[in-house]
């Protein structure tokens, strides 16, 4: 007879009950911080139709730094000046991949010296990965930004990617959007267009 305790054999299904309790923490999580976000009275909840949930005012953003195709180190006020639309993706996100025709589509009909779309991968590959899969799906119109810390989405706050912001002349934040939408259609190209002018 020896002094351990007898070891308790694990319970038939038990690692679908951590899978699920997973799963579930996971969900309680980002409700939980999609209530922080709009319980501020910061920002008004986008109604159905919406592109965009809207800060009550124009709202300063956090620092974030990224590198360009060349490895050229950026922050979002090298765009100061222009309306940004700020799409924080990644290769492995199905509605990211999905999503990028449409906003290739958009930095072409729209891009200039008023307003760019930055597509930032938070690939953990680097420019690498964002150059085969532009290849791949024929972006033409859009630059390549990265940054493979993942930094700039945790600063920004996002919850999920896709997470798309709409960035004002003065850098700072009056939309925000939270999965995939048709950039390049009619209402999101005239709505982007006023913001321009």
């Amino acid at each position: 007879m020896t002094d351990r305790a007898p070891e308790l054999a694990p319970k038939p299904g038990s690692g679908r009950m951590r899978l699920a309790l997973a799963l579930l923490g996971a969900a309680v999580l980002v409700a939980s911080a999609a209530g922080i976000y709009f319980s501020t009275g910061e920002t008004s909840p986008a109604t159905k139709g919406e592109l965009f949930t809207q800060p009550r005012a124009p709202k300063p953003l956090p620092e974030i730094r990224f590198q360009d195709e060349t490895g050229r180190a950026l922050t979002l006020a090298d765009f100061k000046g222009r309306v940004v639309l700020l799409n924080v993706w990644a290769t492995w996100c199905t509605p990211c991949r999905e999503e990028m025709p449409a906003l290739d589509r958009l930095q072409a009909k729209l891009g200039g010296p008023g307003f760019e779309v930055v597509t930032l991968s938070i690939d953990r590959e680097g420019i690498a990965a964002v150059k085969r899969f532009f290849s791949d799906v024929g972006v033409r119109a859009l630059k390549l930004y990265n940054d493979p810390s993942g930094d700039a989405a945790n600063k920004l706050g996002t919850i999920g990617i896709p997470t798309t912001i709409l960035v004002d002349r003065s850098g700072r934040e009056i939309g925000r959007r939270v999965g995939p939408a048709q950039w390049d259609g009619a209402a999101a190209v005239d709505y982007i267009r006023t913001r321009i002018e």
